[in-house]
């Protein structure tokens, strides 16, 4: 998460060339995709990755993704998925001079308290939703969080460990990378997301297009009335007011670390900033999808885009979308309404997504203001900056899209037919991506500290910008531009 979690590490491996972390996402991403594309050729490289289902007997909750390696069994795959992701990580560490040893040692702990997270989440009492489960699972009760709830067990495992256990945080520090985890994530859901798309692509397309409309609308009204707020209601001087508006209103960390870089702001100002976006992302997966299960059930695609626009960390907001996703459509087949998987998610993520690519843009923007007008004594903003601040994970996100979409459509049916199950088993590792990012964000989130470091008026610029317009002009922007469009019905 850039500005609170430094460097992969700290030590080491001249002869490996340094690749910065938003270059491994796209390749680690690419990888994934590219193996689990091996099953079309009838080769099955990755389903022996851990799935998890509802459960209340332990044996019942965990299995390999594949038929193919039931012989691994559940504990046996969840051993084959820690070492797989253990050796890649590990490598990834070490292309970024990372003291290799030292992450493995704390990926290690965070990949087994995350995941247990995840099964005690997944659990019948907590996920079970309709008549039917409960009955299936012989319960009385349930907190009908879904399957996905398990994400909201890791976030909270990760804030206790931040607040109550903070010599272990600070010990595992090494492996709380919930940028590298979420962009990981990202990348793979572009393919997941091309074969939900390819059955309806005039909404798909329509999708897209609306998404654009929205964010450019949220950037025009969100970055200028934090911006103003800062300034003029809590007087913060510019270096202050420009990455605090960047970090609220646009897309949390990326943005503030971006714009702090652009106007050559001091390094702690971007670093303070992060922090609280981390600290509200946390309040904000806790709270929004729970509002838009109660008040926008039948308007799915609404609070689909909501999360993105409201959620402002990438990270945060997609798991958001897969939380509210869940919701929604447990509620909606509770209604005897079955929509197809994918586009709550899906639409979420194409928001983000548009956000992110605006981010080098918005930089360079406020960069040659700044550079030009403001002080003109520092370094002049360049062209080159667009490209060095865009987000380069989401390249990653459209190749896997557009080459599941051609898989999806342009090829044999004899193909095209084995794309969705293919995918089905890279997704499995978006999950688990999904899972390491919100223990990650809670692990992140020390309140204690974060208030000694003196953040007081820095938050309360942020609560009365998030939860007095940002939130709401979001949910005013999604329903203009999403309202009445509804996910196709599954079958």
């Amino acid at each position: 998460m850039s500005a609170i979690s430094e460097p992969l590490v700290h030590a080491p491996s001249e002869s490996l060339p340094r690749i910065d972390e938003d270059w491994l996402s796209v390749i680690i991403g690419l990888l994934i995709f590219a193996l689990a594309l091996a099953a079309l050729a009838n080769v099955d490289l990755i389903g022996w990755a851990v799935t998890t289902s509802v459960w209340n007997k332990l044996g019942q909750a965990l299995g390999p993704a594949s038929k193919a390696y039931g012989a691994l069994g559940g504990f046996g795959a969840l051993i084959a998925t820690y070492v797989a992701l253990l050796l890649v990580l590990s490598a990834a560490a070490a292309t970024r001079k990372a003291d290799v040893k030292k992450f493995a040692v704390s990926f290690s702990a965070v990949f087994w308290i995350a995941y247990a997270s995840w099964i005690i989440g997944n659990h019948a009492n907590f996920a079970a939703v309709t008549p039917a489960d409960m009955q299936k699972f012989g319960i009385s009760w349930s907190l009908k969080l879904t399957n996905e709830g398990g994400l909201i067990f890791a976030l909270v495992a990760g804030l206790i460990i931040a607040n109550f256990f903070p010599r272990f945080a600070e010990a595992i520090t090494d492996a709380i990378r919930p940028e590298l985890y979420i962009k990981i994530a990202i990348v793979i859901l572009g393919g997941f997301f091309a074969v939900t798309a390819a059955g309806k692509l005039n909404l798909a397309t329509s999708l897209l297009l609306r998404g654009l409309a929205a964010i450019i609308e949220a950037y025009l009204i969100y970055w200028a009335v934090v911006y103003f707020i800062a300034r003029k209601w809590f007087g913060f001087n510019r270096e202050w007011a420009a990455p605090l508006a960047s970090g609220i209103s646009i897309c949390g960390v990326s943005a503030a670390i971006a714009t702090g870089g652009a106007i050559r702001a001091r390094p702690m100002v971007p670093v303070l900033v992060s922090s609280l976006v981390v600290v509200f992302a946390v309040v904000e997966v806790l709270i929004l999808p729970f509002l838009a299960k109660t008040f926008l059930a039948h308007e799915p695609l609404v609070a689909a885009a909501w999360m993105g626009l409201a959620v402002k960390t990438d990270g945060a907001a997609v798991a958001g979308g897969a939380i509210t996703e869940s919701f929604i459509m447990a509620q909606a087949a509770a209604e005897g309404v079955r929509y197809q998987p994918g586009w709550i998610i899906g639409t979420t993520a194409t928001v983000k997504v548009f956000i992110d690519i605006f981010i080098g843009i918005w930089a360079f923007v406020l960069g040659y203001i700044w550079t030009n007008h403001i002080n003109t004594t520092r370094d002049k903003a360049k062209i080159v900056e667009v490209w060095q601040r865009f987000p380069k994970f989401i390249l990653g996100f459209v190749a896997t899209f557009f080459v599941g979409l051609y898989l999806a459509l342009g090829t044999p049916a004899s193909v095209a037919a084995k794309v969705p199950a293919a995918i089905g088993e890279a997704n499995t590792f978006r999950v688990i991506f999904f899972i390491l990012t919100f223990f990650s964000i809670g692990v992140l989130s020390n309140f204690k500290k974060l208030w000694q470091e003196g953040i007081g008026r820095l938050a309360a610029v942020y609560v009365i910008s998030l939860f007095g317009f940002v939130i709401w002009v979001g949910l005013l922007i999604s329903w203009l531009f999403f309202a009445g469009v509804k996910p196709p019905l599954a079958g």
